[in-house]
């Protein structure tokens, strides 16, 4: 039972890699009004993951300290350090010769950023079902807008439609080896947990204010702004309704 619930959620993770059929089978307008209501709603459910479920679990096992807050700290430098060296974020303006190695170095960049899921994943089943749920949720609501753009990457640098599902979804796979590994450590050093905890938070924190808010700035459209705030708190009001069931 230790392993079943942490696999079965980073199986359905992985997944979410094939909603890259969702982008080829609608135009690109409407591909865009909706990717800009899911990134809205993704950024939500992080921030409410972070700051409702898991820094809350911080204090309540391991009180708040000093450290708790290096560790987020710590967090927050790591995965601005994974950005920029292996560019797991979505690239723009690629010229004809760059297209190849893009989608290789795309690949490569999200099997890492995949494999960081699922040390969260796994880190939070270590705490309770209720905070894996939690967690796996806000994952899965901010990989389905990322997995679109990396279908759409790997297109673009010449892969057939089958062969860019199949990469991606092996790459996705990576996320079922970040999980053993975090039910692993946390067995054989003790106090792993609250600095795993803490990547999580930290990971949830900067992602959403990095990557994802400062892509709903770019919309100007006041109507379209308050459709974000709309879905930004369900993403937030989703966390807070899972509350109920810890």
């Amino acid at each position: 039972m230790q392993y079943l619930y942490p696999l079965a959620s980073v199986l359905a993770v992985s997944l979410v890699s094939f909603t890259g059929l969702f982008a080829i089978s609608v135009n690109t307008e409407r591909l865009k009004k909706v990717l800009f209501i899911l990134i809205s709603f993704a950024a939500g459910t992080l921030l409410g993951d972070a700051f409702l479920h898991i820094l809350p679990e911080i204090v309540a096992e391991h009180g708040w300290s000093i450290t708790i807050s290096l560790y987020l700290l710590i967090s927050i430098v790591l995965f601005y350090c994974l950005e920029q060296f292996i560019h797991w974020h979505h690239y723009h303006h690629v010229s004809e010769e760059e297209r190849h190695p893009v989608g290789l170095l795309n690949l490569v960049g999200d099997g890492f950023h995949n494999f960081i899921d699922g040390l969260i994943i796994g880190t939070s089943y270590l705490v309770s079902v209720e905070l894996g749920i939690a967690t796996t949720l806000a994952v899965i609501f901010h990989e389905i807008p990322q997995e679109i753009g990396d279908f759409a990457i790997l297109l673009h640098s010449g892969f057939t439609r089958g062969k860019a599902l199949l990469y991606n979804f092996l790459s996705a796979l990576t996320a079922v080896l970040g999980t053993l590994l975090a039910i692993g450590i946390s067995g054989r050093f003790e106090g792993t947990v609250p600095f795993l905890l803490a990547l999580t938070a930290g990971g949830f924190i900067y992602i959403a204010t990095a990557d994802l808010i400062p892509e709903l700035h770019k919309e100007v459209n006041i109507k379209k702004s308050f459709i974000q705030l709309f879905s930004f708190l369900c993403g937030m009001g989703l966390m807070f309704l899972l509350l109920t069931f810890e």
